[in-house]
């Protein structure tokens, strides 16, 4: 049976502003984020530092205590979460699959794009064997 990921929480401008900083900086403090993040908003440490927090508590980031601190780096990568949250616009993957939206995909990638018509069947081919890429 397919295993089917837990729908991905909803998040606030901040949440999504500082996933975005997390997956470029692969990791980060609280100082470094909110200098990044929070000092152009004009928002304190402690709000960017609770964020960080309830983006732990959402499990899209794991943390790591150096010294006094945490360190915190995106769960889940860009890609992963840019698609799960395609999938459950579409109803979850039986619905895009229902509804023919898998089809048109791989049909407006056919008709653009040969090569990633390609790179689609070797992902689909490495899935099969087993390999995550």
């Amino acid at each position: 049976m397919a295993k089917t990921a837990p729908p991905l929480p909803r998040l606030g401008e901040l949440e999504q502003a500082v996933l975005e900083f997390l997956w470029t900086e692969a990791q980060a403090d609280v100082h470094q984020t909110h200098a990044s993040v929070g000092k152009p908003r004009g928002i304190s440490p402690n709000t960017v530092g609770s964020a960080l927090e309830r983006l732990y508590r959402k499990g899209l980031l794991s943390r790591k205590k150096v010294s006094h601190a945490y360190r915190y780096e995106a769960a889940i990568d860009r890609e992963r979460f840019q698609a799960q949250r395609v999938i459950e616009a579409a109803g979850g993957l039986p619905e895009l699959a229902k509804s023919g939206l898998l089809t048109a995909f791989v049909d407006l990638v056919a008709d653009s794009d040969e090569a990633a018509l390609a790179e689609l069947e070797r992902l689909i081919q490495l899935k099969r064997e087993g390999s995550d890429s």
